[in-house]
């Protein structure tokens, strides 16, 4: 995310230790996010913009947990207009994985699109069904929710469109991955689409700089100032990453300290591919975003054998 003008930065501590960040200028406007990533030598590099690490497939640990969620999901929003665009080309059913609280599902529902959204967080699954329900019966009648692991993913419908975004496929174990993606292709109708994204990494510049460091301003908008540092590193023997966030949240009596982590798997694309042919899915176009010089933000759009 973008620094702007006038904005004091947080100082990052050496190790994951509680610290105090400086609070933002009077110059800078209510929620506006902060980022900044600092090298091992120390020294302060900006982000790409619209960048921040980790786009959450954790479930939040509390209410609270859910503006930070907000932010890591804030950058990558615009998917929405593409992945109605695809939906409005391809039709319903659509199924939307890993759907957390409905950012992709209420949305297409209010389009008009049937959507069966699959989630292991009943409180994410009941604040989507709350949302569809204040907005009116002809949204939520478009929704049908399930509660399910994607390691054990069982379908019952058929579907046109079936969407793992928000790089959800970095949330399945790589040895779950290929049942997965032959019990989405198993139940995609002749013709019907799996998009998914992903996060790319040169494997060489993870070898050369496997931890990294983000600070930023959580926006928030109940009064409380939430500024958090986020810690990732990267195993390249197991393939996987993890992100630990340490966040400050200041309200008007009192300061608290919140540490979460998260798990995710390091995506291989040719593996990925591999995969995908197995299942029956071919790659039908590819579409890549360069997030920094070792980083890449792909989608891809696969079609089921008609």
């Amino acid at each position: 995310m973008h620094t702007p003008s006038g904005t004091s930065l947080p100082v990052l501590p050496a190790v994951p230790a509680p610290f105090t960040p400086a609070p933002p200028s009077a110059h800078a406007g209510p929620g506006v996010g902060v980022g900044v990533a600092v090298a091992h030598g120390g020294s302060a590099l900006l982000p790409p913009a619209g960048f921040l690490p980790g786009l959450e497939s954790a479930a939040p640990a509390d209410e609270d947990a859910l503006w930070l969620q907000d932010a890591l999901l804030g950058p990558h929003s615009a998917d929405i207009v593409r992945y109605l665009s695809l939906a409005r080309r391809c039709g319903g059913p659509v199924l939307d994985l890993g759907c957390g609280a409905g950012r992709l599902a209420v949305p297409f529902a209010r389009h008009g699109f049937h959507v069966e959204a699959v989630d292991r967080d009943a409180a994410g699954l009941e604040r989507l069904r709350a949302w569809g329900r204040r907005i009116g019966p002809q949204v939520s009648g478009r929704l049908v929710t399930t509660r399910a692991d994607l390691a054990e993913l069982r379908l019952r419908g058929s579907y046109r469109l079936a969407l793992l975004a928000g790089t959800m496929i970095a949330a399945v174990p790589p040895h779950a991955r290929p049942g997965l993606l032959r019990e989405i292709a198993g139940h995609l109708e002749p013709g019907g689409v799996l998009a998914l994204d992903y996060t790319a990494h040169r494997l060489r510049g993870l070898s050369q700089e496997p931890r990294r460091t983000w600070a930023f301003q959580v926006p928030r908008f109940d009064g409380v100032e939430e500024w958090t540092v986020a810690r990732q590193v990267f195993d390249l023997d197991d393939m996987s990453e993890h992100i630990t966030y340490h966040s400050v949240r200041t309200g008007k009596l009192s300061t608290g300290r919140v540490t979460r982590t998260t798990h995710k798997w390091i995506i291989d694309p040719e593996r990925l591919a591999a995969e995908l042919g197995a299942a029956g899915l071919r790659v039908e176009r590819r579409r890549g975003h360069r997030l920094d010089e070792r980083t890449e933000s792909v989608l891809l759009i696969c079609r089921a054998g008609d």
